[in-house]
């Protein structure tokens, strides 16, 4: 339609146009109403494997235009599901299955595809009745019409946070300045992964005040997480000549993106610094007195690590309290500055080794799921489980050394916690026993995607012993000679969701190195094992203290893990391995798999 405008080709009698395949922007109606004779333009809705259409909408002229994919159509039934299966409270954002008469019955020649698609519909009191799983995003508007936000597989992960770029667009469409608006995320700041605002402004917006004006509109609305660290106005946004969004040619924001005060250079030596510091964790190539840390795309977890490293590079403690109450650099540094005026600046007292033939005691967070356990011993809740789908050729020679050498190397991975007559204790096990695995050949199976999906629930549901251990095993199961699926299952008590980036990070380095007949790369001893312990004196709650590692690491940040287990759910994804000859897929857990194969994120220490 926008090629059909572009060239003045819509036909001059048509009073009635009908509009689907594609998301149709308010942007585009506007257009068609004010460049041809149409009196409706009429939404539609569906995939193919709906039969064409399953909602729909009609927009008359002179009515204000909503984006919307309106209301199904008869014989349909549209459900907005959460990752359970349950319908999301209304105006929250849900995946799209449709039901009905227009359901297909399946993928030809397709099986499994056709199972991860078209399933019962428990919703309806028609035996047999199915639904199709659209894999689109969505949620319900005031009116009742269902308002669309994009594609499942666009979701993007941002400290943790599961987010809806969609959603985050529809809200800044909502602001009188904006006329188009996508949010992707980006990783070219520090290395982090931050949602980048696109923005198509309209006339009356002032364009040295929009990345302040569309934050401080996304502030009201949305959890921090969700609003963008950067809003980059654009004149239009760029297209593929299929007239689809070309998310390649989307530019990289600079530092007018962000939500900049007034640039006037740091005072002083402490101002000097923490405008070094701020710049080297944003990603930014200067920062001003005036610039507030949040606003620039300062988040939680940066400023854990803006924290360490003002103590290692002036010795100064600063509280996080400190940095919430005075985000502005000059106002930090001058609370910073009334603060040491008092004291001398104290460094973090050094942490030494400790003999591993004494007791080792639980730190406060091992303490807690200690306790936890022992009033269900057989829960599945502090699970922390990753599935890996692997194809091409695997060394399993090689594999196996590897995990058995990651399992040696962390003493974190071998503990055990035993009840000692007064309180439980660490004790590790040896080193040389290897990591537990488990291996399956559903090679000659003719059910072997039902018995995949039977060992992924088995495996995310069996207990784990604390006193015994191991606390980490996994699975190999053979689907082919070019296909394997490994799950590896950890207890929260011994692991946590950044730890598992580690532990990827190193399997990945080990497998590569033995497939390539090398030695171990990775030779340093790293202990798990916290040696400032509870009630010493030194990291007590309250203390102000931060706790290291006995290497020197950076302090850590805890974080409460899940609170109640979930339910049996469709999958999460999880990381990938890149290695030599086998390529590494993030594999989702079946819908029949266990809520233990939710990944509490708990700490950092990097």
């Amino acid at each position: 339609m926008a090629a059909l405008l572009d060239q003045q080709a819509v036909p001059a009698s048509a009073r009635v146009i009908n509009l689907a395949g594609e998301r149709l922007p308010a942007s585009l109606i506007g257009r068609v109403f004010s460049s041809s004779g149409a009196e409706k333009i009429c939404n539609l809705y569906a995939p193919s494997e709906t039969t064409t259409y399953s909602t729909w909408t009609c927009m008359a002229r002179g009515e204000a235009v909503v984006e919307t994919i309106g209301r199904p159509i008869a014989n349909t039934r549209v459900y907005v599901l959460d990752d359970h299966g349950e319908p999301v409270p209304f105006g929250a954002v849900g995946e799209l299955y449709i039901g009905g008469a227009g359901v297909a019955r399946g993928y030809l020649k397709r099986p499994e595809l056709s199972a991860q698609r078209f399933m019962a519909d428990p919703f309806s009191a028609q035996p047999g009745a199915r639904m199709y799983r659209t894999g689109d995003l969505a949620r319900y508007l005031p009116d009742g019409n269902l308002e669309f936000l994009g594609r499942t597989d666009e979701q993007v992960k941002i400290r943790g946070f599961r987010i809806e770029p969609g959603e985050v667009a529809a809200h800044l469409c909502a602001h009188a300045w904006v006329r188009e608006a996508v949010v992707v995320a980006r990783e070219e700041r520090a290395g982090e992964p931050q949602l980048v605002a696109y923005v198509v402004a309209a006339q009356e917006a002032q364009e040295a005040q929009l990345a302040a004006t569309l934050r401080a509109h996304l502030v009201g609305q949305l959890p921090d997480y969700m609003v963008p660290a950067a809003f980059v106005p654009l004149g239009a946004l760029p297209l593929t000549v299929n007239g689809k969004l070309d998310r390649r040619a989307l530019p990289a924001p600079q530092d007018d993106a962000y939500a900049r005060r007034g640039y006037e250079a740091p005072r002083g030596a402490l101002e000097t610094v923490l405008a070094q510091l701020w710049a080297e964790l944003l990603g930014l190539e200067r920062v001003g007195r005036h610039d507030h840390f949040f606003e620039l795309g300062g988040h939680s977890l940066l400023a854990v690590r803006l924290l360490s490293r003002l103590s290692q590079i002036a010795g100064v403690e600063l509280s996080l309290a400190m940095l919430f109450a005075r985000p502005v650099l000059a106002d930090l540094a001058a609370g910073m500055a009334g603060a040491v005026s008092g004291a001398a600046a104290q460094a973090l007292p050094a942490i030494g080794a400790v003999s591993r033939q004494a007791p080792l005691e639980l730190s406060f967070a091992q303490q807690r799921l200690w306790f936890l356990a022992q009033l269900d011993k057989d829960s599945a809740r502090y699970h922390i489980a990753l599935g890996w789908r692997l194809r091409g050729r695997l060394d399993r020679a090689a594999w196996r050394r590897s995990l058995d050498q990651l399992y040696a190397r962390h003493e974190a991975l071998r503990s055990v916690f035993v009840d000692a007559e007064e309180d439980p204790r660490v004790e590790i096990l040896p080193p040389g026993t290897g990591l537990p695995v488990l291996e399956h050949d559903l090679r000659e199976r003719p059910d072997a995607a039902a018995a995949l999906v039977a060992l992924c629930a088995e495996e995310a549901c069996m207990p784990f012993d604390l006193a015994r251990g191991p606390l980490i095993r996994g699975r190999l199961i053979r689907l082919s000679e070019q296909e394997h699926v490994f799950l590896l299952t950890q207890h929260h008590i011994v692991s946590d969701g950044w730890s598992v980036g580690v532990l990827v990070r190193e399997l990945g380095s080990l497998y590569r190195a033995f497939v390539a007949g090398q030695a171990n790369p990775r030779r340093c001893r790293r202990s798990s094992i916290p040696i400032m312990r509870p009630g010493s004196g030194n990291g007590s709650p309250g203390s102000g203290c931060s706790v290291r590692r006995s290497t020197g690491a950076r302090p850590c940040q805890a974080r409460r893990p899940c609170s109640r287990c979930r339910r049996t759910g469709r999958a999460r994804r999880v990381s990938r391995l890149p290695a030599p000859r086998c390529r590494w897929r993030s594999m989702r857990s079946s819908r029949g798999n266990s809520g233990g194969w939710a990944v509490s994120m708990a700490r950092r220490c990097s």
